[in-house]
């Protein structure tokens, strides 16, 4: 028996499928990482994790998930989902929450490899986090941000149906930097034209909904 409630949880889209993060797999991430995850002159993140020295990106990254999934309760948790396409992992989609019980709000972020983007599967994996919160978890808000020169990632939010909502600066690499926050709900979600496959949902539930 797997004691972890979440071993069992799977989002399947046409082409993808989502679990969350397991120690196998964030081996196969770390390869990605180190692979590339945008050009060098340039960073999508707010924190600039790739920008930590080579040899530092697989420990730093192993512990970021580790201190995630340690840290998991109803009041504060995240899943960090490996994204995998014919059983290669080609990304992480990441979806939080803060007092969801009482506040019924999502976060997300996400990444692919350098070699992956472009074929539309950032929206497909941001739009299975999306049906698996608004549908399984009973969400009523989904919030995202991104620097106003992520033109992919600002076209993933306009193409699922989220609507500005407002702004930030912030330091990126020593400049000051422009966000544009996010906000989609069940009803402005433009919803793919596959359904969402879930397993493993219920033992998760007391986790994440409270």
């Amino acid at each position: 028996m797997n004691h972890w409630p979440f071993h069992d949880l799977v989002l399947r889209t046409p082409r993808l499928e989502l679990r969350p993060d397991d120690d196998e797999g964030l081996l196969e991430l770390v390869d990605l990482a180190l692979d590339g995850v945008h050009r060098p002159d340039w960073t999508p993140f707010g924190v600039a994790w790739t920008d930590a020295p080579r040899e530092l990106i697989p420990r730093n990254t192993l512990q970021f998930h580790w201190r995630v999934r340690a840290t998991l309760s109803p009041a504060n948790w995240t899943l960090n989902f490996l994204v995998r396409a014919e059983g290669k992992v080609i990304g992480s989609q990441g979806l939080g929450a803060d007092d969801f019980a009482v506040l019924r709000e999502v976060t997300t972020g996400s990444w692919l490899g350098l070699a992956h983007q472009g074929e539309g599967f950032g929206t497909e994996m941001r739009a299975a986090v999306l049906a698996f919160a608004f549908d399984h978890l009973g969400a009523l808000t989904a919030r995202s941000s991104a620097f106003d020169d992520n033109l992919p990632s600002l076209g993933v939010s306009r193409k699922l149906g989220y609507r500005p909502d407002g702004g930030f600066v912030q330091i990126r690499r020593g400049e000051r930097a422009a966000q544009t926050r996010l906000l989609v709900t069940p009803g402005t979600f433009r919803r793919p034209d596959w359904e969402l496959g879930v397993s493993g949902v219920t033992p998760c539930l007391p986790l994440l909904t409270g």
